[in-house]
Protein backbone atom coordinates (compact mmCIF):
# COMPACT_ATOMS: atom_id res chain seq x y z
CA UNK A 1 0.00 0.00 0.00
CA UNK A 2 2.51 2.45 1.42
CA UNK A 3 4.39 1.75 -1.86
CA UNK A 4 1.28 2.34 -4.45
CA UNK A 5 1.03 5.72 -2.71
CA UNK A 6 4.71 6.61 -3.24
CA UNK A 7 4.52 5.84 -7.08
CA UNK A 8 1.25 7.62 -7.20
CA UNK A 9 2.25 10.84 -5.90
CA UNK A 10 5.85 10.88 -7.93
CA UNK A 11 3.71 10.38 -11.21
CA UNK A 12 1.46 13.25 -10.05
CA UNK A 13 4.47 15.01 -9.46
CA UNK A 14 5.94 14.12 -12.65
CA UNK A 15 2.75 15.64 -14.31
CA UNK A 16 2.71 19.17 -12.50
CA UNK A 17 5.94 19.30 -13.90
CA UNK A 18 5.57 18.57 -17.25
CA UNK A 19 2.28 20.63 -17.28
CA UNK A 20 4.32 23.63 -15.37
CA UNK A 21 7.11 23.40 -18.31
CA UNK A 22 4.41 23.38 -20.85
CA UNK A 23 2.81 26.20 -20.03
CA UNK A 24 6.09 28.01 -19.66
CA UNK A 25 6.96 26.65 -23.38
CA UNK A 26 3.51 27.87 -24.17
CA UNK A 27 3.77 31.52 -22.22
CA UNK A 28 7.24 31.89 -23.92
CA UNK A 29 6.05 31.70 -27.62
CA UNK A 30 3.06 34.01 -27.24
CA UNK A 31 5.34 36.56 -25.67
CA UNK A 32 7.58 36.72 -28.48
CA UNK A 33 5.15 36.50 -31.05
CA UNK A 34 2.92 39.53 -29.68
CA UNK A 35 6.24 41.55 -29.11
CA UNK A 36 6.33 40.11 -25.57
CA UNK A 37 6.09 42.22 -22.21
CA UNK A 38 8.16 44.87 -23.43
CA UNK A 39 6.80 46.12 -26.57
CA UNK A 40 3.42 46.81 -24.34
CA UNK A 41 6.06 48.41 -21.95
CA UNK A 42 7.76 50.31 -25.03
CA UNK A 43 4.22 51.79 -25.94
CA UNK A 44 3.20 52.73 -22.49
CA UNK A 45 6.20 54.69 -22.25
CA UNK A 46 5.86 56.29 -25.41
CA UNK A 47 2.72 57.99 -24.07
CA UNK A 48 4.15 59.07 -20.77
CA UNK A 49 7.07 60.48 -22.55
CA UNK A 50 4.70 62.11 -24.88
CA UNK A 51 2.64 63.37 -21.44
CA UNK A 52 5.78 64.71 -19.87
CA UNK A 53 6.89 66.46 -22.69
CA UNK A 54 3.18 68.57 -23.29
CA UNK A 55 3.50 69.14 -19.49
CA UNK A 56 6.91 70.66 -19.50
CA UNK A 57 6.21 72.46 -23.08
CA UNK A 58 2.67 73.82 -21.24
CA UNK A 59 4.80 75.13 -17.86
CA UNK A 60 7.29 76.64 -19.97
CA UNK A 61 4.68 78.36 -21.39
CA UNK A 62 2.74 79.53 -18.21
CA UNK A 63 6.33 80.58 -17.18
CA UNK A 64 6.60 83.10 -19.77
CA UNK A 65 2.34 84.44 -18.94
CA UNK A 66 3.76 84.78 -15.44
CA UNK A 67 6.61 86.88 -16.58
CA UNK A 68 4.70 89.11 -18.52
CA UNK A 69 2.28 89.28 -16.03
CA UNK A 70 4.59 90.56 -13.44
CA UNK A 71 6.09 92.88 -15.97
CA UNK A 72 2.68 94.44 -16.48
CA UNK A 73 2.29 94.44 -12.63
CA UNK A 74 5.23 96.01 -12.33
CA UNK A 75 4.99 98.74 -14.81
CA UNK A 76 1.66 99.63 -13.40
CA UNK A 77 2.82 100.40 -9.90
CA UNK A 78 5.68 102.34 -11.31
CA UNK A 79 2.42 104.39 -13.16
CA UNK A 80 0.73 105.18 -9.74
CA UNK A 81 3.69 106.10 -7.98
CA UNK A 82 5.14 108.56 -10.72
CA UNK A 83 1.58 110.45 -10.53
Amino acid sequence: MFHALVIGISIGGAILIIATIGLVIIGIIKASKSGGLAGKNKQAQTEETRMIQDIYHGLSKMEERVEALETILIERKRKEFSK
